[in-house]
This record gives structure tokens, C-alpha cells and sequence, in this order.
């Protein structure tokens, strides 16, 4: 349990200290969220099996916690950054910082809050979401993403050879308008209740009204500036973790049932922490409903990336070098099993941030 509170945790209080203080502890946050998490993770590849997690209680106690702990973290930091009190650098770490928060830690626990049971936490996981000026995500997610993963109708698969920055427009506007059309069609064939894209749009203008009032036109600017930032970072989640990887049809013409060749995995210990085992992505697909604790991991059946996720995420801004890293690792898992090799079966142990492993 330890490692799933500190993780996600650690950032949030140096954010806090970094809103109120700026100084070394804006360097402080945006290092914790950068260069301590790659060290730890390098420290150890996976965390120990025996090493008992969260019950599904404690689990879920923690999301919501983190979920109402963002909806305040980020208004302080709106506001600290539009009061012109600190310099120029350490308010640049601190909006670095801040974004990195809302786009890795944030929207991991909303993505676990919006697959919960309960009405209240998915709710909540679609505020987090809204506060980021993204609230559809809540419903193309579930609806879309999750449905038609890894084939022509998730505009948020990447096919292979598409590099980042044409997947972005694309994942951004096809996850609105397929979300949309969802939610539409679910009303059609009789369930009630007001069109949930209202409400996120009402979640949007609440919070840049928020925004406004904290900090005037500019608080309202940085608080965009921010979300773009985050929603960013939350489709290169998608675009790594799905990057070339597709179901066959069947004899039928169907899609086959997405298996756990169909999403990228990362066994990284610290950073799958601080992300609530998102990383562990294929077991996901397979159980959404599972809790993050209780997610797996088997680098015989489920690709490996490389290098962390956040890692890749970086290396994914450079869509020569991503090509050149993922391509042949995605074609293998879409050969054989036989011909796979262990190139796409076994992650990597060497961690070095550049290497002969990572190009090769």
C-alpha cells in the first residue's frame, strides 16, 4: 500500500508547498514529477510480488481522496502562478509541475474513478475531468475507447506509422464527436437523465469562472494553458499505449475480442505507482472493472514497451525516433507467436535513457 499513497502523493505536497512558497520548492515539485521518478524506477524495475497492495476498500477510499484533492491543488496553483509573486523560472516549474500532476497522476485516478461502481466516484473522475476542460473523456472512454480499441473505430488506437502529432487533432476531435454520439444513442434507446456533455460543458465554465475570479483574464489563460497541457499529456498516454497494435477480423467480419496483445504494458514499479498501475494497461482492457491494485502483469502474452511510459511519452514527441524504437516491436506482436522473438516478449533491464536497447 505504501508505494500506491506516497507516489501520487509526493507530488501533490510539494505542489502545495511550491503554490504557497515558490522558490526551490516549484524546482522541488517539477523534479519530483521529472527526474525522481525516472531514478526510482531505475532503482528497481517491479515492485516486489509478495509485497501485499491495497484492499479494494483502501483503493478506492485512496481515489476519491486524490480526486477532491485535485479539485483544490489545482485551483491554489492557478491562482499562485497569476499573482506575479514569484520569479519567472520558479513559475515555470511550478506550471511544468502542476501540468505534469493534472496530465500523470490526476487523470490516472479519474480513469480509475469514471471504471468504479458507484455513481458518486464516477462522478467525480468526470469533474476531475471537466476541471481539465476535457469531460468528454469520461464517456468516449468508456463508451468508445473500450469498445472499439485497437480497430479503425477508436479514434484514440493510433495505427502503426502515425506519428504523434497527426494522432492528436485526430484522438481529440474523433473522441468528442464519437463520445457524443454515445451518449446520444444511449438516450435514444431510452435512458433518461440530461446529455452528459451538458454537464461537462457546465463542469468547463465553472471552472474557468473559477479561474477568472482567482486570478482575472490571466488566471483563466493559465488555467487553459494548463488543461491543454494535460489533455496532451493524457492522449500521448493513449497514443503509447496502443500504438500499433490491432485486432483481426473473423471469419464473420467482426473484430476479434481484444486480448492482451492489444494494449502496451510497462512494469517500471515507481512510476506505474505514482500512476495508479496504469501502465499495467492490457489487464485493464481485459477487467476494467478491476481495481488498480489487483492489476497484472505476464511479458509473455502482453507487450512490453522499453522504458517507462512517461519515458516513451517523451520519445513519442519525436516521431522519427518512435518509429524507429516501436515499429518493428508492434509488427512482431502482429506476427505469430513463434516468430515474435524476445525482442517484443521480454522488457527491457537496461535503463538507460539512451542506449543501444532503446534505438535498437
Amino acid at each position: 500500500m505504501s508505494r500506491f499513497l506516497i507516489a501520487p502523493a509526493l507530488p501533490m505536497v510539494l505542489l502545495l508547498f511550491a503554490s504557497l512558497n515558490g522558490g526551490w520548492w516549484a524546482a522541488a515539485a517539477l523534479l519530483g514529477m521529472t527526474a525522481f521518478v525516472s531514478g526510482m524506477d531505475r532503482l528497481v524495475l517491479t515492485a516486489p510480488e509478495a509485497e501485499p497492495g491495497p484492499g479494494v476498500s483502501t483503493a478506492h477510499r485512496l481515489s476519491v481522496a486524490l480526486g477532491l484533492a485535485h479539485l483544490g491543488v489545482l485551483p491554489l496553483g492557478v491562482w499562485a502562478l497569476s499573482q506575479d509573486t514569484f520569479s519567472l523560472p520558479a513559475s515555470l516549474a511550478l506550471a511544468g509541475a502542476l501540468a505534469l500532476f493534472m496530465g500523470q497522476v490526476a487523470n490516472s485516478n479519474a480513469h480509475e474513478l469514471i471504471h468504479r461502481g458507484g455513481r458518486w466516484p464516477r462522478r467525480l473522475g468526470a469533474a476531475v475531468y471537466a476541471s481539465m476542460l476535457f469531460g468528454h473523456h469520461a464517456s468516449a472512454h468508456r463508451l468508445v475507447h473500450h469498445v472499439h480499441v485497437a480497430t479503425p473505430g477508436d479514434p484514440n488506437s493510433a495505427p502503426l506509422g502515425m506519428g504523434f502529432w497527426a494522432y492528436l487533432p485526430r484522438a481529440w476531435v474523433g473522441s468528442f464527436v464519437e463520445g457524443w454520439r454515445a451518449e446520444t444513442r444511449l438516450r435514444a434507446g431510452g435512458r433518461g437523465g440530461l446529455h452528459p456533455y451538458i454537464l461537462y460543458a457546465a463542469g468547463s465554465v465553472a471552472a474557468l469562472a473559477l479561474a477568472h475570479a482567482l486570478g482575472g483574464a490571466k488566471g483563466a489563460a493559465i488555467w487553459i494553458a494548463l488543461s491543454l497541457y494535460a489533455q496532451a499529456q493524457l492522449l500521448l498516454s493513449d497514443y503509447v499505449q496502443h500504438y500499433g497494435l490491432s485486432r483481426v477480423r473473423t471469419g464473420q467480419g467482426a473484430w476479434e475480442p481484444a486480448g492482451p496483445r492489444h494494449s502496451w504494458n510497462a512494469p517500471h514499479w515507481y512510476s506505474a505507482a505514482m500512476m495508479l498501475n496504469a501502465p499495467r494497461h492490457s489487464d485493464h482492457h481485459l477487467h476494467p472493472s478491476r481495481a488498480f491494485p489487483d492489476l497484472a502483469l505476464d511479458d509473455r502474452s502482453m507487450p512490453m514497451l522499453p522504458r517507462s511510459l512517461p519515458e516513451m511519452a517523451v520519445l513519442a514527441l519525436f516521431p522519427p525516433l518512435w518509429r524507429r524504437v516501436m515499429d518493428r516491436r508492434a509488427r512482431a506482436w502482429a506476427s505469430p507467436a513463434e516468430d515474435r522473438g524476445d525482442i517484443a516478449l521480454q522488457p527491457r533491464r537496461d535503463h538507460g535513457v539512451a542506449g543501444a536497447h532503446l534505438s535498437g
